[in-house]
């Protein structure tokens, strides 16, 4: 201590002490850095080294990545008998066994949506109960309202096919208009005398067409008369 003041010591080691502090808290920090840094978000790894949400989960009994839950399409599985059941209670029987693509179609050849699945029954189905197919095969289920009495078989809606005007009597409007070309001047009109607008054509049957079933269509208009379902013709 010869010649220099105490407090110029003092004020030397105390310099030194918080440089070295600074230094260790930066080296700190940088270290912590890299190891976040090369770690998952969570915190984990898979025993391979790569973080579970890399991994492709594959299902039971698929050769083919699981994808969004559901199976791989080329698992194989017996058709379920649905003949008979409510169309929701078929689809969803169907879906638990893995069939996804599904469809349904009026069995009566109507032309009507099954908008309400609940309020429909299942008259047939396109591939036979007990038939082993891919899950990935479109199941089309012929259906009717709980009301009515299933055909003896899907009754195939009209066609014009081969230029001639079908019989389309006892048919629905709306699936004689769709067996004419979308471009064919089509007038409906009440068969009863009531004047009656025909605004749901599916609900309605035709009664009488000009032209008549087997001339040949070469654009001319046509016309239907027709009352609803349940109604005689006159």
């Amino acid at each position: 201590m010869t010649g220099l003041p105490l407090f110029a010591c003092t004020s030397t080691t105390w310099g030194e002490s918080v440089r070295t502090r600074l230094a260790l808290a930066v080296l700190t920090c940088a270290v912590a850095g890299v190891l976040v840094a090369c770690e998952p978000a969570d915190g984990t790894k898979s025993p391979g080294g790569a973080t579970p949400s890399a991994e492709a989960s594959v299902a039971p009994g698929s050769s083919e990545p699981a994808r969004d839950g559901k199976p791989g399409a080329d698992q194989r599985k017996k058709v379920p008998a649905f003949v008979g059941m409510g169309l929701q209670s078929a689809q969803d029987a169907a879906k638990e066994q893995g069939f996804h693509s599904l469809k349904s179609h009026d069995a009566l050849g109507r032309g009507r949506m099954q908008a309400f699945h609940r309020n429909w029954k299942v008259c047939s189905q396109n591939v036979a109960a007990g038939t082993t197919v891919s899950t990935g095969t479109t199941l089309d289920f012929g259906a009717v309202k709980l009301e009515e009495s299933c055909p003896a078989k899907d009754e195939a809606p009209p066609s014009a096919k081969g230029g001639k005007m079908p019989d389309f009597k006892g048919k629905s409007v709306k699936a004689a208009r769709a067996a004419l070309d979308a471009s064919t001047s089509l007038t409906v009109k009440d068969a009863s005398p009531d004047h009656r607008w025909v605004l749901v054509e599916s609900n309605w049957q035709v009664c009488s067409q000009t032209p008549g079933p087997g001339t040949a269509l070469k654009g001319q208009p046509v016309s239907f008369t027709a009352v609803k379902f349940g109604e005689s013709c006159p």
